[in-house]
């Protein structure tokens, strides 16, 4: 008989899909999830790597469970990717660098790089089961690595840069 302490929450399994579907890629890119149980907690899962230059890139996910209501139809859950470089170890502390950014993937592809391969630049990946969380994560995934890391590297810059 399990407890209630023993059972998945809602971010323990989004966790698990997304270490499962874009971990081995980010981490053989350099990227380690950080080990933060109070933001996970809250739906927020941070990848980290640190460049040669001195500066770090974030690849965060933000994970909003949504139980089925009127409103919401039926879709029970969405995430959002969000990209920081910045010279701060700490994603959300405050840099003067001339290199320090912040935008969501979605912003990134579509209108620095002009890939409409997303509805719009404000994207949030919606899914109602673990199929379709593991299809969304591989998407984000494939675009985080086709366009955010090398964009967070300084290796591929936009149009508009």
């Amino acid at each position: 008989m399990n407890s209630n302490s023993e059972k998945k929450t809602a971010t323990d399994h989004f966790r698990t899909i997304l270490a499962t579907v874009v971990g081995q890629a980010f981490e053989a890119a350099g990227y380690t999830m950080e080990d933060s149980p109070v933001k996970q907690a809250g739906g927020l899962f941070r990848y980290r790597a640190t460049y040669e230059n001195g500066l770090y890139g974030f690849i965060e996910f933000q994970f909003l469970y949504l139980p089925t209501t009127e409103w919401s139809g039926n879709i029970k859950s969405r995430f959002r990717v969000s990209l920081v470089r910045t010279d701060q170890p700490n994603a959300q502390a405050r840099s003067q660098h001339p290199d320090f950014a912040r935008k969501t993937l979605s912003e990134l592809v579509v209108n620095d790089f002009g890939v409409p391969i997303l509805p719009s630049p404000n994207h949030w990946w919606h899914f109602n089961n673990t199929d379709e969380l593991g299809r969304a994560l591989a998407e984000a995934g494939h675009l985080a690595i086709g366009y955010g890391m090398p964009w967070l590297s300084g290796d591929l810059k936009a149009s508009s840069e």
